[in-house]
């Protein structure tokens, strides 16, 4: 059997680690159902993003911008 310890003994780490465990554990299908109007969206703006290559910035750009705002 088990040993079963309180969330409240826990680390942070530890439970953060459970976490990911227990999402990990789970079916995506069931963890986070689509609807069809959210993969109809999702579909739109995947198209509209690999249609518009040019849109937006690159990462290390934005990367470099984080880090500076951090300063």
């Amino acid at each position: 059997m088990a040993r079963t310890i309180p969330l409240d003994d826990l680390t942070a780490e530890e439970r953060i680690e459970l976490m990911g465990r227990l999402w990990d554990s789970l079916d995506p299908a069931l963890a986070a159902p689509i609807t069809p109007d959210v993969a109809a969206e999702l579909d739109f703006r995947e198209a509209e993003a690999d249609s518009a290559s040019e849109a937006g910035d690159v990462w290390p750009d934005i990367r470099d911008d984080l880090q500076k705002k951090l300063k």
